[in-house]
């Protein structure tokens, strides 16, 4: 796994376990920058591209799920499975706002589906995606 791609998986864990515990993703960002000791040989530090991804999805927190509502056809935002949707935030902002291609920023989305959800997850979130990824052009003017 590349070390991108290590960095998504680390934004996501903070989207997901900050709305597991009711906190605000930047409050729990900070906090885990604050204890990530790089003088500790266990501790491993935030990557600066996970950071930049979890500040990307709060920045448009209120757009992305805008954006899921309309093109995540027959779910509603709050009934989707909790690691679905943080996978789903950090893929539509990525495509919608971030610094890399749309398709790699689905792929790696699907791959995270993959990894952490259940067997029907990456075709969702490659259909949710690509249907946000094929409207790119409207949804960022």
């Amino acid at each position: 796994m590349g070390a991108r791609s290590k960095a998504r998986k680390r934004a996501l864990d903070v989207l997901f376990e900050s709305e597991q515990r009711g906190m605000p993703p930047l409050e729990l960002l900070q906090q885990r920058l604050a204890s990530t000791n790089p003088a500790d040989p266990g501790a491993a530090p935030m990557p600066q591209f996970a950071v930049e991804l979890v500040e990307l999805v709060v920045a448009h927190a209120e757009r992305v799920d805008e954006v899921l509502a309309t093109y995540s056809q027959g779910w509603t935002v709050d009934r989707m499975p909790d690691v679905d949707r943080a996978v789903l935030r950090l893929g539509v902002a990525e495509v919608l706002w971030g610094d890399v291609d749309g398709p790699v920023a689905v792929d790696e989305a699907v791959d995270l589906a993959r990894e952490l959800s259940t067997d029907d997850s990456p075709a969702f979130v490659n259909g949710v995606l690509g249907r946000v990824l094929s409207m790119r052009p409207a949804l960022i003017a």
